[in-house]
């Protein structure tokens, strides 16, 4: 297990993940990098007929690229890497000011599977969207990055709380509005703050998907540096893996013999309920409208998919030193080990020995490590877009990720090598070498 191979790229997913503190934002920073190597973006009502290279179509927190190779028939099976794009955090309210006690305090929600205490005492900045007014009353969206320490989530002194060591949790709705400023609340404060700082009219916004996010920024940690310590790691990290694989893919010295595609999904955490989560259509419209777009028909489309693959990349537990009985005695996965391969029987994953042998089979083929992984049976087994694919486009899909600890905290910890492992083995799947 050397932390060595795959250095570079791990200092390339620490600048993306800074980059990326909201969804939307994550969407861009792949955006920007798939234009860099050639790809170009096609909107909804583009025609798209004859379409070849790379193309990608965003939508808010979502973002779908894919790969055609030149003469490729329009039957051409795909090979999908499904991923999120969201993570666990705070986000705030539509009406967000607030105060108590000569504090003034914003209003915010929880989303997703939030481990409050790891928010406490943390200095943070806000960004994500501002819906504002467009020209012909259109509306124009503009991302909202601020990253100064602007609010923190006081924990209460163990002097007045002598049970915070008790493991007394956190009460979701009264006690996490954070502070920002002394005296009384102003209507409208934080939209003027967070237009100012885009440089726009706060009298042009009409709405907001904004979020905290924590302003440390990511780096390494332990003696030879081998652990990524960063925010959103679940799921940037597979994000990331999947833009360099898909690029690496489309302008290799070999051609792909499939359909290589990037599934990039919004509110996966909380389950995926949206059009731009994994329950949606949205793929499966995409991926249909480009078999159209080379002339195809059903026949082609229904062909594409029966020979489709599909790796559904999330986060994963590594086995944690502290509360090793949480974890299946017999599949421990350490960091700078090998992504996992994640197998349910519940189906909780999309994992069957065929996806194993198509997964373990590209490992080999670039040398790279891999782990198995399945919860401890005594605990509830979390899930991911793996067995929403499958079940939509009854395709072929296992279930991988990249092991960390403290998952869904405001600080994630993962090995430095194997970001890097599992971007190869992508790239080895979408090229089918």
């Amino acid at each position: 297990m050397t932390p060595a191979p795959h250095r570079s790229h791990t200092d390339d997913l620490l600048s993306f993940i800074a980059a990326s503190p909201s969804p939307y934002h994550v969407v861009a920073s792949a955006a920007q990098r798939l234009e860099k190597a050639g790809f170009r973006e096609l909107r909804g009502t583009d025609d798209w007929t004859g379409a070849t290279g790379g193309l990608f179509v965003s939508r808010a927190g979502a973002l779908i690229a894919w790969y055609v190779p030149e003469d490729a028939p329009a039957h051409t099976p795909f090979r999908i890497v499904g991923t999120h794009t969201d993570s666990p955090n705070l986000r705030i309210k539509p009406a967000p000011d607030t105060g108590t006690a000569g504090w003034r305090q914003i209003g915010v929600e929880i989303y997703g599977g939030v481990p409050l205490n790891t928010w406490l005492d943390r200095d943070l900045g806000i960004s994500g969207r501002l819906a504002l007014r467009g020209p012909d009353g259109v509306p124009r969206s503009r991302l909202v990055q601020i990253d100064e320490p602007l609010l923190r989530v006081p924990q209460l002194a163990i002097h007045l709380d002598r049970s915070v060591n008790e493991g007394v949790a956190l009460d979701r709705q009264r006690h996490i509005a954070p502070i920002w400023a002394l005296g009384d609340p102003r209507e409208g404060e934080l939209v003027r703050r967070v237009a100012a700082d885009a440089g726009e009219d706060p009298a042009d916004v009409l709405g907001w998907d904004l979020m905290l996010h924590d302003i440390q920024p990511p780096g390494y940690l332990g003696v030879d540096r081998e652990f990524v310590v960063a925010s959103r790691l679940d799921n940037q990290v597979s994000v990331h893996a999947g833009v360099t694989a898909l690029v690496d893919a489309a302008t290799g010295s070999t051609q792909p013999a499939f359909i290589p595609v990037l599934a990039a999904f919004d509110h996966e955490e909380v389950g995926s309920g949206s059009e731009t989560g994994a329950q949606s259509p949205l793929l499966e419209r995409i991926l249909s409208r480009s078999v159209s777009a080379r002339g195809g028909g059903d026949e082609d489309w229904s062909r594409a998919l029966a020979g489709a693959f599909c790796v559904s990349a999330d986060m994963a537990h590594a086995v944690h030193p502290n509360y090793s009985e949480r974890h299946d005695p017999d599949h421990c996965p350490l960091p700078n080990g090998g992504p996992t391969i994640k197998v349910n029987v519940n189906q909780r994953y999309a994992t069957d020995s065929t996806g194993i042998a198509m997964f373990t089979a590209a490992a080999e083929r670039v040398g790279a490590p891999w782990q198995p992984f399945v919860s401890n049976n005594a605990m509830p087994c979390g899930t991911s877009i793996g067995p929403l694919t499958a079940a939509r486009l009854g395709v072929t899909t296992v279930d991988v990720g990249v092991p960390g600890l403290s998952m869904h905290s405001a600080r994630e910890l993962c090995g430095v090598s194997d970001p890097g492992y599992l971007a190869a083995i992508l790239a080895t799947i979408m090229v089918g070498d």
